[in-house]
């Protein structure tokens, strides 16, 4: 497969993806990684803050070149998993997703596990939005 970054000039233009899309992408196949509980924007928060999905690019930290891109992402692990395998598997999925998706080639994932998240606390919190 061409990189389409590899002629991002090409007779009809220049192609630029955004970092907030690189972002948006790292977010969500973050966030879809068997043992995430959540993307965190710094500091751990409530679990609500935590847990919510409308900003994809939540936690997520990008830096992108004309053909290269690195990422920092900050998440919280669900209790009971083994956060080196969990952390390994996020920077495995978002180089993945990111690398098919834009062409670019992401020279380092960085995993900040900020948090824990225990699911009773996840329960309490569902059950106080319902309410």
């Amino acid at each position: 497969m061409k990189n389409i970054l590899d002629d991002s000039k090409t007779k009809s233009g220049t192609i630029k993806i955004a970092d907030e899309v690189v972002g948006i992408i790292a977010g969500l196949a973050a966030s879809e990684t068997i043992g995430i509980a959540g993307m965190s924007g710094g500091v751990v928060g409530g679990i609500a803050e935590l847990l919510g999905r409308k900003n994809l690019a939540k936690g997520v930290k990008v830096e992108v070149g004309e053909k290269e891109a690195a990422i920092d992402l900050f998440v919280a692990v669900d209790f009971g998993t083994e956060i080196s395998s969990v952390a390994r598997d996020v920077q495995l999925n978002v180089k993945s997703a990111v690398e098919n998706m834009t062409g670019l080639k992401v020279v380092e994932v960085n995993v900040h596990v900020q948090g824990v998240v225990f699911q009773r606390e996840v329960e309490k919190e569902e059950e106080a939005r319902v309410r």
